[in-house]
């Protein structure tokens, strides 16, 4: 049963850091929107966690550090990575492709985002909390 807990709370710990460093890309894209050939960094996380997450995928078990991990992964091996968004077409032609209302956009989903994992997460150690109080009664 604390397993489940603590994974839980692993989930929205790698999820905190997530947006956290997609707010710094976003805060990258809104600082560089004049700057002639800057690129969208994004950074890709729902996609590496629902794989992660994935309960009907063959996990391969590694008896080496060195072994390619097969299926599905752990939480704690989401590596979380910004890259360079190339797909969209040029906005200017300058080379930059940087749409400052989408960023702006973006960056309040983003917090939203934020703020609802960090109340979920209080909510999560608070019942904790409650529950180890209660249990000395």
């Amino acid at each position: 049963m604390l397993d489940k807990i603590f994974n839980r709370s692993k989930v929205l710990e790698k999820s905190l850091d997530a947006t956290w460093l997609r707010n710094e890309a976003i805060s990258q894209n809104i600082a560089n929107v004049d700057t002639p050939g800057y690129k969208k960094k994004t950074v890709a996380f729902e996609e590496y966690l629902s794989q992660a997450l994935d309960k009907n995928s063959i996990k391969g078990f590694r008896t080496d550090k060195r072994h390619i991990p097969i299926g599905g992964g752990n939480v704690d091996d989401i590596g979380l990575k910004v890259s360079e968004n190339n797909r969209q077409l040029n906005m200017r032609l300058d080379g930059n492709n940087v749409d400052i209302d989408s960023e702006m956009a973006d960056l309040a989903k983003n917090t939203i985002r934020y703020n609802v994992l960090t109340q979920s997460l209080n909510a999560g150690y608070r019942k904790l909390k409650s529950v180890i109080s209660e249990g000395r009664r």
